[in-house]
């Protein structure tokens, strides 16, 4: 189950052991079957990490079903949603480092969750990503974002299996993976239903092929309030 306030004030919540451990070493080796090189893709990637397209797998879109992924997401965006993305990211050795920044929502603060699937183990050693708890919403004179403060970041640790799902607008980052171990992951994107005519116009950006038209409501995923 998942503590819907304190994912609200958090912005994430990390679920630990949230994905079957039997089909990991099948989803590592789908992801290493899959990946394209940077210039194949729509819009060159970035150099210093490796990108695998993964969004005709039907094991792949399972993941993105999980019941308890959905209710995570159902909370967070709060009306009907569409899994908008999901490919595959691993940082290369010596990369993968961003600085601390939000993804953005679109039309109102939450319409877009997001979540990472950890493939392999994660942590400090192989670039796991750093967060800021709680900075998903500003307050009223609070002072502007700086992206260089890495004062309140965390950088999160765990084991394959795990899934991250957090508010677009979290301070977030990926980072330096010093020794080179392999840390795939699956992103996931959800949008809010009032996004879709604006997100079939950049879909092709991304070298998208994922069918869109599956809906879910909250109120299918979340328990009732009697």
């Amino acid at each position: 189950m998942i503590d819907h306030e304190r994912l609200h004030r958090d912005g994430y919540v990390l679920l630990r052991q949230a994905m079957p451990a039997d089909g990991l070493d099948a989803l590592r080796g789908l992801f290493d079957a899959r990946v394209r090189p940077s210039d194949q893709w729509p819009v060159p990637r970035g150099a210093d990490w490796r990108h695998a397209q993964l969004d005709d797998d039907a094991q792949v879109l399972a993941i993105c079903r999980l019941p308890l992924l959905l209710a995570g997401v159902s909370a967070l965006i709060g009306e009907r949603f569409f899994i908008a993305q999901v490919e595959g990211r691993e940082p290369l050795a010596g990369g993968g480092h961003q600085q601390l920044h939000r993804d953005l929502s679109q039309q109102r603060p939450g319409d877009i969750a997001n979540a990472l699937v950890y493939l392999d183990d994660y942590g400090q050693d192989n670039g796991a990503t750093r967060i800021v708890p709680g900075s998903h919403r500003t307050h009223p004179g609070a002072p502007p974002f700086d992206s260089n403060d890495e004062s309140l970041a965390v950088q999160l640790c765990g084991s394959a299996g795990d899934i991250l799902l957090f508010d677009v607008d979290l301070v977030h980052a990926g980072s330096l993976n010093p020794s080179g171990a392999r840390r795939r992951s699956l992103l996931i994107s959800y949008f809010a239903e009032a996004l879709h005519a604006s997100y079939l116009h950049t879909r092709h950006l991304r070298g998208i092929r994922l069918d869109t038209g599956e809906r879910f409501d909250p109120a299918d995923h979340l328990p009732s309030a009697g």
